[in-house]
């Protein structure tokens, strides 16, 4: 391992974070056992809050933030990996609490660590990254709950993000009838190459009526959104269907009745990808390398190098995200 590398690094204040791309020592990578050689990495609205001080999220600087890596194994302490065995890690508290994927190298704990499976190219992990880890979970909580495609559309908001634009290629991936709804007029046609067979505005999937029930239009939903279009979402999905929730990019707070639980025994679903258990982690990853691979990945994807970063990051926090944008970090 060489003693320096090339990292992005938050500097500064939790009230006034500043980011650059430098040259930062190796030794100070925080403690784990498994030390990776990263490849690629992704940039995700959580990492675009941290590197501005949003939210105070970083709670310790210096700090590298990205919160996806993927790359080989240079050293493990714990016996588990091979060196030069490719992996992958998302979420935990990789790129918040502990430096993250915005460097050549970072040291995890191992039960961080997730083998690259079989199916899968470093690249594509990223392009999928935290952002297909959670659309799959998505997909499979509302499978849990029954959903088959014979049942009726499937809607995806905030469909042009990372999550949703996953979403839409993964459920046209398995058969599913996609409608996805964005405030972007001009992703109609890119969102109908992923696999859309309907795209509505913004303004469609929300209603002020005030009415307990809407007509019975969605089997399911994958909402990225939350607020008043969670609460359109509450009281149009069809009798026993579900919303799995992901996002609040509307906004945290909604309101509803308990009408739809109760009379028509809809299901709201809580997705979670920072600390879900690894089996299901696995589960996940399995299925996205395998038959529901997404087919437009490259599609979904722009590559840019760590010196870009910076910009998208600023790009993404300002609500400009269009599908994923991959960072080269090694090689």
């Amino acid at each position: 391992m060489n003693p320096t590398m090339q990292a992005y690094l938050l500097e500064g204040s939790p009230e006034a974070v500043q980011g650059a791309v430098q040259e930062v020592q190796t030794a100070d990578l925080p403690a784990g056992e498994v030390t990776i050689r990263v490849a690629y990495s992704s940039v995700n609205y959580k990492d675009a809050m941290a590197a501005h001080g949003v939210g105070r999220m970083v709670r310790k600087l210096p700090h590298v933030p990205g919160i996806d890596l993927a790359g080989e194994v240079a050293e493990d302490a714990s016996g588990r990996f091979n060196p030069g065995a490719p992996v992958l890690v998302t979420g935990y508290d990789l790129g918040i609490g502990h430096w993250g994927g915005y460097a050549e190298y970072a040291r995890v704990p191992a039960d961080w660590v997730v083998p690259l499976p079989a199916g899968l190219t470093a690249f594509e992990a990223m392009t999928l990254g935290t952002a297909g880890l959670t659309a799959m979970l998505c997909l499979m909580a509302l499978e849990r709950n029954g959903l088959t495609p014979a049942q009726g559309p499937v809607l995806v908001t905030g469909a042009t993000g990372g999550v949703g634009s996953i979403a839409v290629d993964l459920l046209a991936k398995g058969g599913y009838t996609v409608a996805a709804s964005s405030g972007k007029a001009d992703m109609a046609d890119a969102l109908k190459a992923l696999g859309a067979a309907e795209v509505l505005t913004r303004e469609e999937v929300t209603d002020a009526s005030g009415k307990a029930f809407l007509a019975e239009r969605w089997a399911a939903a994958i909402d990225n959104v939350g607020a008043a279009t969670l609460e359109y979402l509450l009281r149009s999905v069809k009798y026993g269907g579900a919303v799995a929730i992901c996002g609040m990019v509307g906004g945290n707070k909604f309101e509803s009745t308990v009408f739809p639980f109760i009379l028509k025994g809809v299901g709201l679903l809580g997705i979670d990808s920072v600390q879900c258990p690894m089996e299901t982690r696995l589960a996940a990853w399995a299925k996205l390398a395998g038959g529901l691979k997404p087919a437009h990945l490259e599609r979904i994807a722009r590559t840019i190098p760590l010196a870009d970063l910076p910009a998208a990051l600023k790009e993404i926090l300002a609500g400009g995200a269009r599908g994923r944008y991959v960072v080269r970090v090694g090689g």
